[in-house]
């Protein structure tokens, strides 16, 4: 999808639930589908950590048809899942429709950046919290862009995390 479409539709959805007076809240998430799928899109596009956390068999087991005997290290490769064709409609393009059934915001499963399990994430309920505010705050009083004749690069570079190209925004007061 259009990015500028995509933060046009945002900040329209922003502008007509809670204005540009009000502070967002986590009660509103429910009430701004849209948003809410544009940052679970964010996500599954743009995951940080490739890889899970480390984990290991405590008995021999068989996982998809492998042998695994007890005390085997292995690690999850969840980009695999946030990319996986048989899960995405669309898995290389950023699409919030990923995360939408008839206009109202739908879980996927597949949608694992912060792991699963007994391993996930300690901080994912205040990392999902904090991204909602920051992110409709963010785009209900501003508009970012590129500067005049800079076409920016969104692929990543890879490493033991994923982060973006280094590149300059604008910022422009709604």
């Amino acid at each position: 999808m259009n990015v500028v479409l995509c933060t046009a539709k945002v900040q329209a959805e922003i502008d007509s639930v809670i204005g540009q007076s009000g502070l967002p809240t986590m009660d509103d998430r429910e009430r701004l589908p849209y948003t809410h799928a544009v940052v679970h899109e964010i996500q599954r596009k743009s995951n940080i950590l490739p890889f899970g956390a480390p984990r290991m068999t405590s008995c021999d087991t068989t996982l998809a048809g492998y042998r695994l005997p007890k005390g085997t290290l292995f690690l999850v490769y969840l980009t695999a899942v946030l990319f996986d064709k048989e899960e995405w409609e669309t898995p290389d393009v950023f699409n919030p429709d990923h995360f939408l059934e008839n206009g109202q915001f739908k879980k996927k499963e597949a949608f694992l950046p912060f792991s699963a399990g007994k391993r996930v994430c300690l901080g994912e309920q205040l990392a999902r919290t904090e991204l909602f505010i920051f992110f409709t705050a963010l785009l209900q009083k501003f508009t970012f862009q590129a500067p005049k004749g800079v076409n920016l690069n969104l692929d990543c570079k890879w490493g033991l995390t994923c982060s973006p190209q280094p590149y300059r925004i604008c910022a422009l007061l709604r």
